[in-house]
């Protein structure tokens, strides 16, 4: 992954190596609720991220079900927030993912929903270093990965973990919990 970039730089006469993490440009986009969601929204926020459409026949059940588990042990947790990005910008409207969300078993602002033009779902995507497609030989018209972002609170990109994997999953857990512990 190409989100973490080793740079050497002089401290106190010695050379150093650091890392330097990708970070998500600022964004707006319109969630299950008909209400705008930016950046400012995640401000101090650890946040999970990830590409999804509602109809999508292959490997988005899975990803949102097991982001869905990770959703249940932080979902009153004011530091911890996901953000379901749609690429299916002509289906997925505010009310069709406002009842996908309801169906998933989402109870409260902590998971956003959220669609936008195809410029910027695809654009934004690519910020998160996550393919996305219209492909129309691919299983619902999208083909896209199914990872799971992890962003912490300066809105760095701290690892990227297959959704339908369970070890990955598991290993998203544990350095969330670890992530949480930073200052």
């Amino acid at each position: 992954m190409d989100s973490v970039k080793p740079v050497e730089k002089i401290v106190d006469g010695v050379t150093v190596t650091d890392t330097i993490y990708h970070t998500i440009p600022a964004f707006q986009f319109l969630n299950q609720d008909s209400t705008y969601t930016t950046n400012k929204d995640y401000d101090d926020k650890v946040y999970i991220a990830n590409f999804f459409f509602t109809h999508c026949p292959s490997i988005c059940p899975t990803m949102n079900r097991n982001l869905l588990k990770i959703y249940e042990q932080y979902k009153n947790d004011d530091q911890v927030y996901f953000l379901s990005h749609s690429i299916d910008f002509k289906y997925d409207q505010p009310s069709v993912l406002k009842e996908y969300a309801n169906k998933l078993g989402v109870t409260n602002n902590h998971w956003n929903f959220v669609t936008g033009t195809k410029a910027d779902i695809y654009g934004i995507a690519n910020q998160y270093l996550v393919f996305t497609a219209e492909d129309k030989n691919a299983p619902g018209g999208y083909d896209h990965q199914g990872l799971l972002v992890l962003v912490d609170k300066q809105k760095r990109i701290r690892g990227a973990y297959d959704g339908t994997n369970d070890e990955q999953v598991e290993k998203l857990q544990k350095e969330l919990a670890i992530l949480l512990q930073e200052k």
